[in-house]
């Protein structure tokens, strides 16, 4: 099929104009064969096996930005959960294992590394509880790694033990690097249903389901949506709006498609998954909240943005799964608040409230994230905020997680400055009313019916 000038001057207009991206191309390698008793020999391994395998990732990248024009915003490596990988080794401190992965990351020359990671939704065994403890230190140590927990799903419930450790981990994780603005909990984040083979920090990880190394991607392109919408008379309908977002969806999504079969081709490892996910940067018009806003709410965070939101979600996983033939991660509309311009002004301005993104986090991907709170924040407030989302994900069988920073020193009102797609975060009110028994009762909240499906 013939390329018409219209529609390379759309492409041009996408990229050029509108902000479009690839987010990132992930690169998942298994560590299952760097398990060892010596923590010294487990973690040369691990350097070893990341760096041989994805030791052309960031060259083939760039190769694909220069022929196709579109950007590759991160180079990324996921890993088997460590967890997982150092249940044989007697260690207490599993942080060492952090600082080989993120030397193999540093020499790749790649943006971020996922995978220090446990899935604990059922109970924790010894492995699970030494990376946890080690969490802090890993993520305040390292650069580039990651950090996620998985500690509920639809089958197993919420382990509510591990509810209040990963609250205490989180402000740990930023007591640790108060000198960078707590930077470290962005490091760290906490799931129901977590996925297996997600391209998207912090929680990437490569699920033991998969091949011995595979390439996910990421597409983004809030920009590009919103510039379709702007098109839009006022007067349109919501079926008008829907579809005009399917059809844009395609177009990013089959960017993305093309570019994952060729980095799979070029590195010669299996293709994984497209993630359709509208991920925003702080860069002015690549909003998910702006979106929203032409769709028709008065600020995001005012009455109808669940409503906008559940239909922005839904068409571009419409649109989306045409242009792949292998969709996953998370796929949706993913509302970091400090990653996203529109929503750092919302909740400057008060119409964005915590209770108001977790009512939202029930139509989208993929929870409360990228939130700052006040420093002083009770370890029971943040035990119940995340026990709150779990409930969402478990319940509605969906991935919900959690990625809070405790501003340490920082009262309501502040503002944590990260830099990059990080962007700035407003010190967002905590409700104040968690109360000190529910977070200490411990145990699981059990299974829910819809848990039954055999």
């Amino acid at each position: 099929m013939d390329i018409t000038p219209q529609e390379v001057a759309e492409t041009h207009a996408m990229v050029s104009q509108q902000n479009l991206d690839l987010r990132t191309i992930t690169m998942g390698i298994s560590l299952e064969g760097c398990a060892d008793e010596s923590m010294p020999r487990m973690c040369s391994k691990i350097y070893d096996r990341i760096t041989h395998q994805a030791e052309h990732l960031v060259d083939v990248a760039c190769d694909l930005e220069r022929e196709y024009g579109i950007p590759i915003a991160n180079k990324r490596v996921s890993v088997t959960p460590i967890a997982q990988v150092a249940a044989g080794c007697p260690d207490e401190d599993l942080s060492p294992i952090a600082g080989a992965m993120d030397r193999a990351a540093e020499t790749l020359g790649i943006d971020f590394m996922g995978g220090f990671s446990a899935l604990v939704q059922k109970g924790m065994g010894s492995a699970d509880r030494r990376l946890i403890a080690s969490v802090p230190a890993a993520v305040s140590q390292t650069r580039r790694v990651c950090s996620s927990l998985n500690i509920a799903s639809t089958r197993a419930g919420i382990n509510m033990d591990a509810v209040l450790l990963s609250a205490q981990t989180i402000i740990d994780c930023a007591k640790a690097t108060t000198d960078i603005d707590c930077y470290g909990a962005a490091k760290f984040v906490v799931f129901a249903n977590m996925v297996e083979d997600s391209p998207f920090m912090a929680g990437a990880v490569h699920g033991t389901g998969e091949a011995d190394a595979v390439i996910n991607v990421g597409v983004s392109g809030p920009g590009v949506m919103a510039a379709a919408l702007e098109e839009l008379s006022p007067d349109a309908n919501l079926m008008d709006v829907a579809e005009k977002i399917k059809q844009t969806a395609f177009k990013i999504t089959r960017a993305g498609e093309l570019m994952s079969r060729e980095a799979s081709r070029r590195l010669g490892v299996e293709k994984g998954i497209v993630d359709l996910s509208l991920a925003p940067t702080p860069a002015a018009g690549d909003s998910v909240a702006k979106i929203l806003e032409i769709i028709g709410v008065g600020e995001c965070g005012g009455p109808g943005t669940t409503c906008a939101l559940a239909l922005l979600n839904d068409c571009v996983k419409k649109g989306g799964v045409m242009a792949s033939s292998s969709v996953g991660g998370l796929s949706g509309a993913f509302i970091p608040v400090s990653e996203d311009a529109g929503m750092i002004r919302a909740a400057e301005d008060g119409s964005l409230t915590i209770e108001k993104l977790e009512a939202m986090t029930s139509v989208c991907s993929v929870g409360l994230d990228m939130i700052a709170i006040p420093g002083d924040t009770p370890v029971e407030a943040i035990a119940g905020i995340i026990a709150d989302e779990m409930a969402i994900g478990v319940i509605n069988t969906k991935t919900t997680a959690v990625r809070l920073i405790p501003a340490i020193g920082h009262k309501e009102g502040d503002v944590l400055e990260f830099g990059g797609l990080f962007g700035s975060a407003p010190v967002m009110p905590v409700n104040a009313f968690a109360g000190s028994v529910l977070a200490h009762r411990g145990g699981r909240f059990p299974a829910p019916l819809n848990s039954l499906k055999n």
